[in-house]
C-alpha cells in the first residue's frame, strides 16, 4: 500500500505541474502571438491529459488479482502507455495544423520578454518533476510513470528550444524562425510517441523481458545448475511491473518432494532478489 501511494502521489504532481504550465503557456502564447508557445501549450494539454491516465493506471495496475484476472491487472499500465503515445501523436499533428495557419497569416510577435521567461520557467519545472518520477518508475518498475516522466523530460527540451527560439527572433528580427521551431517541436514529439507505443504495444504482445534481464535469469540458472540436470522451455513476459518467468527443469528421479520443493524456493528467491517484481512459474519434469 505505502508503495501504491507513493506512485499515486507523483503521479499527483504530475497533473498539478501540468495543469499550471498550461494555464501560463496559454496566457504567455496569446500575449505574444507566437505559434512556437501554442505549440507548447497544446503539447502540455496532451501531457496532462496523459497524467490523468497515468494516475489512474497505477491504481488500477495495483490491484490483487482475482477470479476474472488471475494474473492481475498489470496491463493497465502498458494499455495507458499506449494510449499516452497515441495522444502525443495527436498533439503534434495539431501544432503542425497551427503551424500552417501562420505559415499563411504571419503575425509579428509581443511581448517576448514574458513569453521566454515563461517557456524557461517551464522548462525548469519539468526537469525537476520529470527527474521525481523518473526516479519512482524505475524504482517502482511502472511503465506509465515512466511515460508520463517521458512526456515531461521532452517538454523540457521543447520548451527550451522554443524559449532560444523566441531570444533568436527578438535579436534577429526573422519571425520566420516561429514556425520553424514549432516544427522541429512536433517533429521531436513525434518520435518520443513512435518509441512510446512500440515499447507499450510490445509489452501488450508478451514480448519477452529485455535481453539484459533474460541474461540474468539465465545465469541464476546457471549458479543453480548443480541442482538439477538441465532447464528448458524459458518464457519471459512482463505486465505493469510484474515480470513473469516461466521454465521447465530437469530433475534426478530419486529426489524427495522436499528436496525438489527447495530446489525451486532457492531458484525463485535468487530471482526476486535480483530482478524484483517478478513471479517464477518451475515446471518440474523427473529424468527417465
Amino acid at each position: 500500500m505505502a508503495r501504491l501511494n507513493r506512485k499515486v502521489r507523483v503521479a499527483s504532481l504530475s497533473i498539478i505541474s501540468n495543469t499550471a504550465l498550461i494555464i501560463f503557456k496559454v496566457i504567455a502564447g496569446v500575449l505574444s502571438g507566437s505559434v512556437s508557445i501554442i505549440s507548447e501549450a497544446i503539447h502540455s494539454g496532451m501531457d496532462l491529459i496523459a497524467s490523468i491516465i497515468a494516475f489512474f493506471s497505477v491504481k488500477e495496475s495495483a490491484k490483487p488479482a482475482d477470479e476474472k484476472h488471475p494474473y492481475g491487472h498489470g496491463k493497465v499500465e502498458n494499455m495507458s502507455a499506449l494510449i499516452e503515445g497515441l495522444l502525443i501523436f495527436v498533439a503534434a499533428i495539431m501544432i503542425i495544423t497551427e503551424v500552417i495557419k501562420k505559415l499563411i497569416e504571419p503575425t509579428e510577435l509581443e511581448q517576448t520578454n514574458i513569453a521566454m521567461e515563461v517557456m524557461f520557467i517551464s522548462a525548469f519545472i519539468n526537469w525537476m518533476v520529470s527527474r521525481k518520477l523518473y526516479k519512482v518508475a524505475k524504482e517502482e518498475d511502472s511503465m506509465a510513470l515512466e511515460a508520463d516522466a517521458l512526456h515531461l523530460k521532452t517538454d523540457v527540451y521543447t520548451s527550451l528550444g522554443v524559449g532560444l527560439g523566441i531570444l533568436l527572433i527578438k535579436l534577429t528580427g526573422f519571425t520566420i524562425l516561429d514556425p520553424i521551431v514549432a516544427i522541429l517541436v512536433a517533429l521531436l514529439i513525434i518520435k518520443e510517441a513512435w518509441v512510446l507505443c512500440k515499447n507499450a504495444f510490445d509489452f501488450l504482445l508478451d514480448s519477452k523481458l529485455p535481453d539484459k534481464e533474460v541474461a540474468e535469469v539465465k545465469k541464476i540458472l546457471l549458479n543453480h545448475s548443480h541442482q538439477f540436470i538441465d532447464y528448458h522451455k524459458l518464457k519471459t513476459r512482463r505486465s505493469g511491473n510484474m515480470k513473469h518467468i516461466d521454465f521447465h527443469i530437469t530433475v534426478p528421479a530419486d529426489l524427495t518432494a522436499k528436496e525438489i520443493h527447495d530446489i525451486i524456493g532457492s531458484l525463485k528467491k535468487d530471482m526476486n532478489e535480483t530482478l524484483k517484481n517478478t513471479r517464477v512459474y518451475i515446471h518440474v519434469d523427473p529424468s527417465q
